[in-house]
């Protein structure tokens, strides 16, 4: 790491002092001498402006040599422990602002290597080979001979490696999907559908489902299908099927579970004649929530759910989704049904989503799968390895931020959910608010000219132009279910105790 220049020294001084002769004058001279003078006193000062002009201008000519170099290093005296400080007008003379020498400043002295090149020694995964598009951070699932892995799937891996869960099943059933359950048996990285897990699996994606695909008409008589095989759930959604039926509700059963429709249909497809699907899942976990609601969405059929708890957090709009919490919750969901059904106007509402586009919360969640979920966890390996580089001395040592008088300029770092690499960022002490953070990222990204990693993803319709918008800004290492739904800075003065606490503070974006 660079440390802090501590020798001192000496500024050159330019003194133009206009007011006093340089040469004495007895007072027997006579008062036409004194005018004789006068009279040569503006050609004095024009050559004196001249020559200052001529000076400043060769100091522009070799403003990158060694002298102007070292005269521009002397605006800064610095400790171990204190930041720069300089003259403000010392600063401006020589042509710099002190606000863009400073992060100059910054940008060099808080630039400390990591320990790994992940281009040149990519993150390695002991696993079957895998493939995706392209991934932000270097990524290779195999098994190499001599080389230890980052990471396998599985317990009981080599010291150094982290042991890795990955699966898409409710932990109703398999209890060692439950995080807490899978921390205790050994696994350092936990890859379930759950948002609160380290690397999120989930089922949804823009490219495995036509989300935005056209409503077509409803012509089937029965108000809504249902397409329910595994008859021996641990939840309630038989006794809710059978209790819509009771309140008058017609179904047609295309599963096994109170079969009545022997037709073979695709699913989507039949699904788009109904004005609803019963989404019914096998447990009622938070997260878990699987292609029967997804499909539902591409279908244009309003989704009746008995499942995850949050389910609210996964509607593509409000009042887009009906939510059976409990059996005794079904009489008045099934009125609504009834209510929806006689009012078109009603009905179409609850379906708008499809013909303006999704909730920017909507958006914010699906387009996490943009990134393959492999590339996510070499992601979340690269980063952690960083983040141990990051309390060794030499990054301890970073000044990350600036003072001159009264004023600090804090050096904080921010990278689009999906990506690796960190952007510089720069706030002043006099307006450190969470509008300063997200009009400086705006900023920064837009000189970039940041494409999202889920603009190729999204259909077309809902891509938007190319304006940057940003939906979430949170520290990095946050959970998806903190990130997208449970976190938020306590007011300004949280947010600058963070800033002050965490020294080059780290920060993931949400663009949608």
């Amino acid at each position: 790491m660079a440390t802090p220049n501590h020798r001192q020294h000496s500024k050159p001084e330019i003194v133009l002092d206009l007011n006093t002769p340089s040469t004495s004058y007895s007072s027997s001279n006579s008062n036409s001498n004194k005018k004789k003078w006068s009279n040569f006193l503006p050609i004095l000062v024009g050559l004196v402006v001249l020559g200052e002009i001529a000076f400043l201008g060769r100091l522009d000519m070799v403003k990158n040599a060694n002298l102007v170099n070292s005269w521009a290093e002397a605006f800064y005296h610095f400790t171990k422990t204190t930041s720069p400080s300089w003259s403000i007008d010392d600063a401006v003379s020589g042509g710099f602002e002190p606000e863009d020498r400073c992060q100059a400043w910054l940008e060099k002295e808080d630039s400390v290597p990591y320990s790994r090149d992940f281009k040149n020694d990519p993150i390695l995964v002991h696993g079957a080979y895998e493939e995706w598009k392209n991934c932000a951070v270097g990524c290779k699932f195999a098994s190499e001979a001599g080389k230890k892995p980052d990471a396998a799937f599985g317990l009981r891996q080599q010291p150094g490696s982290a042991n890795v869960l990955r699966s898409m099943e409710a932990a109703t059933y398999y209890p060692e999907n439950n995080i807490a359950v899978a921390r205790r048996k050994g696994y350092d990285v936990v890859m379930t559908t759950s948002l609160s897990s380290d690397v999120p699996v989930g089922y949804f994606s823009w490219a495995e489902y036509d989300i935005m695909a056209p409503v077509q008409r409803k012509t089937e008589s029965a108000l809504a299908a249902a397409f329910i095989s595994n008859c021996g759930a641990r939840n309630f959604r038989l006794q809710a099927l059978v209790a819509l039926e009771n309140t008058s509700i017609r179904i047609d059963s295309y599963g096994s579970c109170h079969h009545n429709h022997d037709e073979r249909v695709d699913k989507v497809e039949a699904l788009k004649k109904y004005k609803f699907s019963l989404a019914f899942e096998n447990s009622n976990e938070e997260d878990y929530v699987t292609e029967k609601f997804f499909q539902s969405l591409v279908a244009g059929s309003v989704p009746v759910v008995v499942g995850a708890p949050n389910i609210q957090d996964f509607a593509p709009s409000p009042g887009s989704v009906l939510h059976i919490k409990e059996v005794k919750d079904v009489d008045a969901v099934a009125k609504k049904m009834k209510y929806l059904a006689e009012n078109p106007s009603a009905y179409n509402e609850s379906l708008r989503w499809k013909f303006e586009g999704p909730s920017d919360s909507f958006k914010a969640l699906v387009d996490m799968s943009a990134v393959h979920s492999s590339c996510r966890l070499c992601i979340y390996l690269a980063t952690k390895i960083q983040d141990k580089d990051e309390k060794g001395p030499e990054f301890q040592k970073r000044p990350c931020k600036c003072t001159n008088g009264s004023k600090t300029l804090y050096h904080l770092y921010a990278r689009e959910r999906g990506r690796f690499e960190m952007e510089s960022i720069f706030l002043r002490s006099d307006n450190l608010t969470l509008e300063a953070l997200s009009s400086a990222v705006l900023s920064k990204f837009k000189s970039l000219k940041h494409v999202p990693v889920w603009k190729s993803d999204r259909p077309e319709s809902i891509r938007g132009g190319s304006e940057l918008k940003v939906y979430k800004i949170y520290p990095l290492g946050m959970t998806q279910r903190q990130a997208l739904y449970t976190f938020r800075f306590n007011g300004v003065s949280d947010f600058k105790n963070h800033v002050e606490s965490n020294p080059c503070a780290k920060f993931e974006v949400i663009f949608v």
